[in-house]
């Protein structure tokens, strides 16, 4: 059955694999962006929310706008945008179900796995306690926010996403960046975990939790084998010619990106997809291994 079906940050990383996607199954879209969409591309582009009608049939909402966490150094007034940009825009798509005189039955807001705060060894479900710092707290304030719609009977699934990985952009653009000048290398003592998910498989969970009436609530969007830092840099040594292996010392990485490399490069999460395996959803790339095997070749 094709829907109809709103996104916002339609034109990211993550919603432009989306967008291709869903179109190929027959759905209509309507993507929120500030910029007009290609000529030929077959979605309807929407500036603001106002435009959309009180008559609007959609079957599901996708939320996946926000300025990039890594974007630029944190400075207070970047900080105050990155809140902004989550928490406005979920306001207003709570307003719009509110108006809507059929609202959708499905909302599917990003969320990240900075909610669980920096961790060690322990596996984190979605059972897991949120954390503590900028990123946890973000988090937990944008769920809360998005949870409103609860209340109007939409069924709300909060995509708490890994590292997204792909060939044509996000973090492995940096990821791989040294790799590239033939230095293989890892951040502080490469002990610290990278719970990633490639982006088709970030793309398919989401396919897949618009017709799984039965899931609500947090959901993982992480790959079921998360890998230390050490870990990742000896998968891409197997991939790419390097001369030299060496560590990037954490004060380096301090003193580069400021407060962001605490709670997203020093630190980590192991962070495993609970719900989505107990449920049946299948990872067509599991490991690091698979996925660097599509990601670099």
């Amino acid at each position: 059955m094709t829907m109809n079906v709103l996104i916002t940050g339609g034109t990211g990383f993550i919603g432009c694999a989306l967008q291709r996607a869903l179109r190929s199954k027959g759905d209509s879209l309507i993507i929120l962006s500030r910029e007009p969409g290609p000529v030929d591309d077959e979605s309807r582009y929407i500036r603001s929310l106002d435009q959309i009608p009180d008559t609007e049939r959609l079957d599901a909402i996708i939320n996946l706008a926000g300025a990039s966490l890594a974007g630029r150094r944190w400075s207070p007034a970047y900080k105050a945008e990155i809140v902004a940009s989550r928490i406005d825009i979920t306001g207003a798509v709570i307003a719009l179900c509110a108006r809507l005189e059929h609202p959708p039955s499905a909302l599917l807001s990003a969320s990240a796995i900075g909610y669980y705060g920096p961790g060690n060894d322990e596996k984190m479900d979605e059972t897991f306690p949120a954390g503590k710092g900028f990123s946890a707290n973000l988090c937990a304030d944008w769920e809360n926010e998005t949870m409103a719609a609860q209340a109007l009977g939409i069924r709300v699934c909060l995509l708490r996403l890994g590292v997204v990985l792909d060939s044509d952009g996000g973090a492995m653009a940096e990821m791989v960046r040294p790799f590239r000048f033939g230095i293989a290398n890892w951040i502080g003592t490469g002990r610290q975990w990278l719970s990633w998910v490639h982006r088709a498989d970030a793309v398919a969970a989401i396919e897949w939790l618009l017709q799984a009436p039965g899931v609500s609530g947090a959901v993982n969007v992480t790959a079921p084998a998360p890998v230390t830092s050490r870990g990742f840099c000896d998968a891409m040594k197997c991939r790419t010619r390097t001369f030299i292996t060496l560590a990037m010392p954490a004060w380096v990485m301090r003193l580069i990106v400021g407060e962001m490399a605490d709670e997203l490069l020093i630190t980590g999460q192991r962070v495993v997809p609970t719900l989505l395996q107990d449920q049946g959803f299948s990872f067509r790339f599991p490991t690091i291994d698979d996925a660097l095997d599509d990601i670099v070749s």
